[in-house]
């Protein structure tokens, strides 16, 4: 089993008399951490998919609850967002049975945190967990050969499944977009022009680092911006992309509302735009590169609970830094190149202006630095 980075923090929240909630896509792993953590203790799992369960929760009074739970000492709720009232249930474990601690877990933070909001404050703690990263596959076996499986992961990512199932990764990530990608967004959100959404998505996947607008996408599509605003939301809420926002501080000649959308897995990324040729043989292999860092150093950020804020800039002469950091006033700034030989300038009219703490480039001789 390859150990989560967030398998420490989740042990350490236990029997604190806060509700637990994980939320992460489907697949990345949030069942077998739980496993992991309550395999010593005397534990009740309750599959939220399932329509009995959702029948058996809906509107349950805190004496029955009791009663099912009996002498468990962990409840377990799994794909939590599929109950109705779910945070008014979990609110009544933890005011009337503390000493029961409650896990729930979703694969939309949308839902839950929707439907826990409320109710819980003061009531939860929230761990977030994505698909495998370069520094746990690392730990798990060693630098040499996660460094030379690099070629792979950049074509097929880091979910659990597609990790541990070598030759099956194309069959795992076509049965991964049909199973949830879709059909779970779609009957989450209330979403009805599925063909709509599939398109979105595939223009994001073909679009990676480079900067998106909201207008013309619509008009491709043929829906309005506040659709597209919309629809890109719903995706981030449910883990498939996140978004880095233009960084100005009111420069005449800065972009101010730019946008670049990323996929949390790479493996989604190339399978919704069916391209699973190696990275020698890609055109595109300078957007997957900066995707990969990106998406990396992005949870690498979450699981040290790290709270820079993450941005890229451009101005309108087209000079663009294709990533920053910026925490206390400081500003570090980074150029994401595959080839270590290509030279990189660091534009002055973001530097002089600016002064970067920082400026380093992350090439592919030296981004564990950057990653681990």
């Amino acid at each position: 089993m390859v150990l989560r980075h967030q398998q420490n923090e989740l042990n350490s929240l236990l029997f604190k008399g806060k509700a637990i909630l994980i939320f992460g896509a489907r697949q990345v792993g949030k069942t077998s951490l739980i496993k992991h953590t309550v395999k010593d203790y005397s534990n009740l799992w309750l599959n939220g998919d399932e329509p009995d369960t959702q029948l058996l929760l809906e509107n349950i009074t805190s004496d029955r609850l009791k009663v099912i739970v009996g002498d468990h000492k962990i409840l377990v709720i799994d794909e939590a967002q599929m109950i109705e009232n779910i945070g008014l249930l979990i609110k009544r474990m933890v005011d009337n049975f503390p000493e029961i601690q409650v896990i729930a877990s979703g694969s939309s933070a949308f839902e839950l945190a929707d439907r826990t909001k409320e109710s819980m404050v003061g009531r939860k703690e929230e761990i977030q967990l994505f698909p495998f990263t370069f520094s746990e596959m690392v730990s798990h076996t060693n630098f040499v050969e996660e460094s030379r499986l690099m070629p792979h992961r950049l074509i097929y990512g880091y979910y659990p499944e597609v990790v541990t199932n070598p030759g099956k990764e194309e069959k795992i990530l076509n049965d991964l977009v049909d199973a949830f990608l879709y059909k779970d967004i779609l009957n989450l959100e209330g979403i009805k022009k599925s063909a709509t959404l599939q398109r979105l998505v595939q223009m994001l996947a073909f679009r990676i680092g480079s900067e998106i607008n909201y207008a013309s996408l619509g008009n491709d599509l043929g829906i309005n911006r506040l659709t597209v605003e919309k629809y890109i939301d719903i995706l981030e809420k449910n883990f498939i992309v996140f978004s880095l926002h233009a960084f100005s501080r009111n420069q005449d000649n800065e972009l101010k509302k730019g946008r670049k959308v990323y996929f949390w897995d790479l493996g989604l990324r190339n399978r919704i735009v069916k391209n699973f040729k190696p990275i020698e043989a890609r055109a595109d292999v300078g957007a997957i590169w900066e995707n990969f860092i990106i998406s990396e150093r992005k949870k690498k950020l979450s699981y040290d609970a790290n709270l820079a804020d993450t941005h890229f800039w451009r101005n309108r002469q087209q000079a663009e830094i294709d990533y920053l950091e910026v925490y206390n006033q400081d500003i570090n700034a980074y150029e994401i190149k595959y080839n270590p030989n290509r030279k990189v300038i660091f534009t002055k009219s973001f530097t002089k202006h600016y002064v970067p703490k920082t400026t380093q480039v992350i090439h592919n001789q030296n981004y564990w630095e950057f990653i681990i």
